[in-house]
């Protein structure tokens, strides 16, 4: 059978300074390094959080530049479109203009030369006529 003494207080006592010596030998700093590393641990899931937060917003920016950027590239590009059409349509209207007064200078020309020629042709005509008709005739006059 068992007896209860006084051994069994001094068991007690023992047991419960052995908890209060283990308590602060080894359970209290281990408890504080779980706490610091649950603090480093919440610390550096914030610093995550804040990163992604920055490289999301870091990478709109630069979409809506990009987006700016092609926008403004499109308005360039119609506006040195719009100014080369331009200048083709004065470029092809000066080049028609000057056919024009090209061509009215070589008809004005060709009508002088016609001239020309038809008066010197008209001046001949008596010489023609008369040599004509003496070969014809076969006699000189």
């Amino acid at each position: 059978m068992i007896s209860v003494d006084g051994s069994v207080l001094i068991q007690i006592v023992n047991f419960l300074l052995l908890i209060w010596v283990l308590n602060i030998i080894l359970y209290r700093p281990i408890r504080n390094i779980l706490i610091q590393r649950k603090e480093k641990i919440q610390g550096l899931e914030q610093a995550i959080g804040s990163c992604e937060k920055d490289a999301k917003e870091k990478d709109d920016a630069v979409l809506k530049g990009i987006k700016d950027a092609r926008s403004n590239g499109i308005k360039a590009k119609d506006a040195l479109l719009l100014e080369a059409a331009e200048a083709e349509k004065e470029l092809t209207a000066a080049i028609n203009q000057k056919s024009q007064e090209n061509l009215a200078k070589a008809q004005e020309k060709i009508e002088k030369d016609v001239e020309a020629v038809t008066a010197s042709l008209l001046m001949e005509i008596e010489v023609f006529a008369e040599i004509i008709g003496q070969k014809i005739l076969g006699r000189t006059a």
